[in-house]
């Protein structure tokens, strides 16, 4: 867990799973972020090898994040967690779920 640990980490591993994206791509698919928290969640997540960071050496230059394959192994997980997701807001009715509905 510490290694998706921190607000916003999974939604980026979840966003990047197609393929690479640049940060205001990231930014525009997480639209409730700020670029603070989600140039530290970045660089939290390429700390822990779960992704990389490629500088392009273009004008103005770009940069590219991408999952390494450790961050792809956790996809699986992250599908299972949106799968059961689902099913909560599908059996609610409204996606909302009390502590004492949940266990």
């Amino acid at each position: 867990m510490a290694v998706i640990a921190g607000a916003w980490a999974p939604n980026v591993i979840w966003c990047l799973r197609a393929g690479p994206r640049r940060f205001n791509e990231l930014r525009a698919d997480i639209p409730p972020i700020s670029a603070k928290v989600l140039s530290t969640r970045l660089s939290e997540l390429e700390a822990r090898g779960v992704l990389t960071r490629h500088v392009r050496r273009t004008s103005p230059p770009s940069t590219e994040y991408a999952l390494t394959p450790l961050g792809a192994e956790l996809l699986p997980a992250l599908d299972a967690i949106v799968q059961v997701g689902h099913r909560l807001k599908s059996a609610r009715g409204d996606g909302l779920v009390t502590v004492n509905e949940a266990g």
